[in-house]
Parts: C-alpha cells; sequence; structure tokens
C-alpha cells in the first residue's frame, strides 16, 4: 500500500491556470491535517490574448499533461465554473477547463470537481469567504512562509486541500478510452 498521494489541484482559466500539488503521508493522520499534507508545487499555464483560441487550448492541455507525467498524481482536483457575470469569460474558462478534464482522464486519473462554495467552505469554514482569506488560510494550513504566488497557484492548492480532506466527495469514474471495451 502506497503511504503518500499525490493530489494534482488545477483552478482553470485561459490567461492563467493555477497548478498546486500536495502530498498527503497516510501514515500521519493521527498526527493532525497540517503534518499529513506538505504543499510539493505550486505554478501557473499562462497564455497570451495574441495567440489563437486554439493555441491556448493546445499549450493548456500541453502543459497539463506534462505536469500529469511528471508528478504522477493519484487524484486530479478541479475547481468547478461558476457562472457570474461574463457570459463570455466564463465560456472561455469553461473550454480551457475541458482540456484539463480530458489530459486528466486520458491520464486515467480519478477526478473530483469542486465549487468555490466547497473550497471555501472546506479552507475557512465559511463559504463567503473572499479571496484573501482563503489564500491566508492555505498559507497557515498548509504551514508555508508567505501566501504562494500568483493567485491562481495558491488558489489551486485550495482546490487540492479540499480534495485531501473532503470524506465524502464525489468521485467521478474514470471510463474505458475511446475505442476499448470492457
Amino acid at each position: 500500500m502506497n503511504e503518500k498521494q499525490v493530489i494534482l489541484g488545477v483552478d482553470p482559466g485561459l490567461a492563467t491556470t493555477g497548478i498546486g500539488v500536495l502530498i498527503k503521508n497516510k501514515t500521519l493522520r493521527h498526527k493532525g491535517l497540517g503534518q499529513e499534507l506538505q504543499a510539493a508545487n505550486w505554478q501557473t499555464i499562462d497564455t497570451s490574448p495574441t495567440m489563437s483560441l486554439g493555441c491556448r487550448l493546445e499549450k493548456i492541455y500541453a502543459e497539463i499533461t506534462n505536469i500529469i507525467n511528471k508528478i504522477k498524481p493519484d487524484l486530479a482536483a478541479v475547481e468547478k465554473l461558476y457562472f457570474g457575470k461574463n457570459a463570455k469569460t466564463a465560456m472561455l474558462v469553461g473550454q480551457a477547463r475541458g482540456v484539463i478534464i480530458l489530459a486528466c482522464q486520458q491520464k486515467n486519473l480519478n477526478i473530483r470537481e469542486y465549487t468555490p462554495l466547497e473550497i471555501k467552505v472546506a479552507t475557512c469554514g465559511y463559504g463567503r469567504a473572499d479571496k484573501r482569506q482563503v489564500q491566508r488560510m492555505i498559507k497557515q494550513l498548509l504551514n508555508l512562509k508567505e501566501i504562494p504566488k500568483p493567485d491562481d497557484a495558491a488558489d489551486a492548492l485550495a482546490v487540492a486541500y479540499t480534495a485531501a480532506v473532503a470524506a465524502n466527495s464525489k468521485l467521478i469514474v474514470p471510463c474505458l478510452p475511446a475505442g476499448r471495451k470492457s
């Protein structure tokens, strides 16, 4: 049995996609969650608005695939899309989210999805917490010296943290690759 679980957290975006990687040490459960979790990495995937939409999506797909190949996560956690005031932006983020989920699916990862409300409750205990509160709590919960930068990377760590603590989260079971029969 593997004593460590690698959790990939993703905060999708077309311009900036946040990536956060947590290592969950299953043997430290009795010592408390703060000692059980370690932030292994955080970064962003950035695309330029001067690139075509197809090129931007391709870059996100290629980079997320490379990250998955490198860290070999046991689980991927992706923030669910919520519809704000700008439907055009939401549609673009949804497209980025789609290629991220596809990359995870093609690597046969277990995928969990969380709403912003679920992430705020898991990290702050309060569903109306603001972005800064979530980031300050991630710093504290993961025993970091400072708030991870950029903001999208800190948000991705919050997504991964939510997956680490969610006992009854909805698991999306991987499907068979196209063309394969059970």
